[in-house]
């Protein structure tokens, strides 16, 4: 069978990416991520019901959940290629836009400037819970605003611009590869007595596949602080090298340190979990001022989205020359 509808392709991928900018994630039964999710559960039950509850039942997981949904999706889209090339390709294009997720990104973060802006500051707090696991009992306007930017910069490497790159490497399959591990890092890939073994395969893949998009997301920051007013490339290149470390995992700090830089502002600041002060650290140049302010997000959505946009249309660029 001819493995063509499953490369990567330039007019699939500005389809799909214009479809999540336009309409945002669909919401349907047979969602694919949703699928995943039931069969990494369904597999996690199995597996411990047997005794792989350790290192052993977490690679097992991954193997059983990558092989199984990449030849799934294959299948499908090779099969709905050969009754006719262009239900192929719309297939392809349905999966890939349900596998992107800029739009949603954005509008969560719009969900907490509309309600700052207003003075609703347990609207802010119900909007950003959307997107962090912190306690939001304790946040104020600022705070909400610092989180979703420290959010959507975090999320737009692994949310949108991990998919994109490996969609670029490895087409369809690289692409539901990709979500097969970030959905088990999601769900399993926790550090507490539970997970710690059984999520390790997840968490420590989940690393390794968003190590060159979290850089590539620096990278691309800077060079679109460069072109937006009140934004600094320079600073987003110097935090992200100097501070990434200082978020915890090996990939988060990037993006975050790096929008930080480019907002030459600061962000996180105490955050609190469980009733508990986990941390109080500031990240971005000690002397510019805490982010907060109703124009520190927008400009953040704002370079969000162009780093994002700014990476899906030079990869079309790419596939329409090379990938024929």
């Amino acid at each position: 069978m001819d493995p063509r509808p499953l490369f990567p392709s330039a007019s699939a991928l500005a389809a799909a990416v214009a479809l999540d900018l336009a309409i945002g994630d669909p919401v349907y039964r047979w969602h694919p991520v949703r699928l995943m999710g039931d069969t990494l559960s369904a597999l996690e039950t199995l597996l411990r019901r047997a005794g792989a509850d350790g290192y052993l039942g977490g690679i097992l997981l991954f193997l059983l959940l990558a092989m199984g949904w990449v030849s799934v999706w294959s299948a499908l889209v090779l099969g709905a290629a050969a009754m006719h090339p262009w239900l192929g390709w719309t297939l392809h294009v349905l999966l890939a836009y349900s596998l992107l997720a800029m739009r949603d990104l954005l509008a969560h973060a719009a969900r907490v400037q509309r309600a700052a802006d207003v003075g609703d500051t347990e609207g802010a707090r119900h909007a950003i819970a959307q997107l962090v696991g912190r306690d939001t009992s304790r946040m104020d306007a600022p705070a909400c605003r610092r989180a979703a930017i420290e959010s959507i910069s975090e999320n737009l490497a692994d949310g949108f611009i991990s998919p994109l790159f490996w969609y670029g490497l490895g087409g369809v399959p690289g692409l539901v590869l990709f979500k097969v591990v970030s959905t088990m890092d999601s769900m399993v890939g926790y550090k507490t007595p539970r997970y710690l073994r059984f999520g390790w395969c997840g968490a420590r893949t989940d690393d390794l596949m968003n190590l060159l998009p979290a850089r590539l997301t620096w990278l691309v920051m800077a060079a679109v602080a460069a072109f937006t007013p009140g934004a600094s490339a320079w600073k987003t290149l110097r935090m992200g090298w100097q501070q990434h470390a200082l978020v915890p995992g090996p990939n988060a700090g990037w993006p975050e340190a790096g929008i930080a830089g480019a907002l030459q502002r600061r962000i996180v600041g105490p955050v609190w979990a469980n009733g508990k002060l986990v941390t109080e650290l500031w990240i971005g140049d000690p002397n510019d001022p805490p982010a907060g302010e109703s124009a520190d997000l927008l400009r953040a959505m704002r370079i969000t989205l162009a780093t994002g946009l700014t990476v899906a249309v030079t990869l079309v660029l790419l596939l329409s020359r090379y990938v024929q």
